[in-house]
């Protein structure tokens, strides 16, 4: 029997299952049939930092292992989560040889040159494997922000800090205003429009994929590999095109937020990118996000004047009171973000926290050394043993650390980026 490929893809996507909300009947549901359960969806969470952090003040001491160990200077804003939280050392990526790139392959382990005749290559990152295993029920399989000011901010290449399954950037939201209406703003185009507009793109795909399939025979095999790369890129647009179909007549949640006022920047962008991560998870339009966070801007909304690049070639004196002072003030937006996560209550009485797994790092560790990669791993979401600090052996895989909060979150993976096993220690 054939499958229309229009249809499949319109049925692949057909349940939304919607959240348990009480403003619908969850708690007058559960009264009525107490051994009737809601399943709380699990979240993923990646921020990711730039050049790193200040190595003297930020780790904990590695004489101090397991849960009595004593909060670092870095880390003392996040004192009332300690329990609540790992810090986790001794991880790199082994094919990593940039030192101004902290995100590029920080969530993918991708060796830059595994492609022949490519200076540039790269992978799936951790947050898409989470997004193509609960992103179906959203109606956005995953959301990227980007504040990073580019390369000043030691990102390196991409558009964000996520990449999809061939490997290619996936661009994020860097503004605020726009991420708010992109969540919660109803659509100006009325729905004939909207139809309309998606038939047209599918048309073009058509015309595109015909030409394409026309053209397929006789090439050699370099040219087909590369064809059969496009074509994997126009199923995944047929995908996209398929899930927007599914929500065209499905209105956007209402915003537990304000808008934002326009110009944020440093301190106070990450503050509100941080309520707009809470606003998304809280009304479930999406279970993977990523952030690739500031490090200019931030440094100048705290009245440094130094550049990102240099506070990261700190040595005694302003340059590493800067660099010290970053890190603490990165503690100090992430400890109030989570605040926020436990105050958020799901259905069920649990919290938004108890339900997300959090991951804050960096793929440089400090100044330029791309060995031992801050790690900072929290909440619930991933059944991970927390309040520890862990010491793992010299370049340990940072992408074991990205498998066992993969496993643990009940993701289907059997090994990602350059993974050999999964980090036993870290597992609860």
């Amino acid at each position: 029997m054939s499958i229309n490929r229009r249809n499949f893809l319109r049925g692949a996507g057909a349940l939304i299952a919607l959240p348990a909300l009480e403003s619908i009947g969850f708690r007058r549901f559960a009264c009525a049939a107490a051994k009737t359960t809601v399943a709380i969806p699990k979240r993923a969470v990646f921020m990711g930092i730039g050049f790193g952090v200040t190595k003297q003040t930020w780790y904990p001491s590695t004489k101090e292992t397991g849960a009595n160990y004593t909060l670092s200077e870095g880390l003392s804003p996040l004192s009332r989560h300690k329990q609540d939280f790992t810090i986790i050392q001794g991880c790199s990526n082994k094919f990593s040889n940039e030192a101004h790139w902290g995100s590029t392959f920080w969530l993918t382990g991708a060796n830059r040159y595994s492609v022949p005749g490519q200076n540039m290559a790269n992978s799936i990152s951790a947050d898409q494997v989470v997004a193509g295993q609960l992103g179906q029920e959203t109606r956005f399989s995953s959301i990227q922000l980007d504040s990073s000011d580019g390369s000043a901010s030691g990102h390196g290449p991409g558009l964000s800090l996520a990449w999809d399954k061939r490997g290619k950037p996936i661009s994020g939201f860097n503004d605020p205003v726009k991420t708010f209406h992109k969540l919660f703003s109803a659509e100006d185009m009325p729905l004939e429009q909207r139809q309309a507009a998606i038939a047209e793109k599918r048309s073009v795909l058509d015309a595109v994929l015909t030409e394409a399939n026309r053209v397929q025979k006789g090439l050699s095999r370099n040219d087909n590999d590369k064809l059969d790369e496009y074509f994997q890129g126009i199923r995944d647009i047929e995908t996209r095109l398929g899930k927007d179909e599914d929500w065209l007549d499905k209105p956007k949640p209402k915003a537990p937020i304000e808008e934002p006022p326009p110009g944020l920047k440093g301190k106070e962008e990450i503050e509100m990118m941080y309520n707009l991560i809470l606003a998304a998870l809280q009304t479930d339009s999406t279970r993977a996000l990523t952030y690739r966070m500031p490090g200019q801007s931030l440094l100048k909304s705290m009245d440094f004047t130094h550049s990102a690049h240099n506070v990261s070639h700190y040595s005694p004196g302003e340059r590493m009171e800067a660099s010290r002072a970053r890190d603490k003030m990165h503690s100090t937006l992430l400890a109030a973000f989570m605040d926020k996560l436990k105050s958020t209550k799901e259905a069920d009485g649990s919290s938004l926290f108890d339900h997300t797994s959090l991951a804050f790092g960096s793929n440089i560790s400090s100044i330029h050394y791309l060995d031992n990669c801050p790690t900072l791993l929290a909440g619930g979401g991933a059944n991970l043993k927390l309040g520890e600090h862990l010491v793992l052996p010299k370049d340990t895989p940072l992408c074991n650390v990205w498998l066992t909060m993969l496993q643990g979150m009940g993701i289907q993976a059997d090994r990602h980026g350059d993974s050999t096993g999964v980090v036993k220690e870290l597992q609860a």
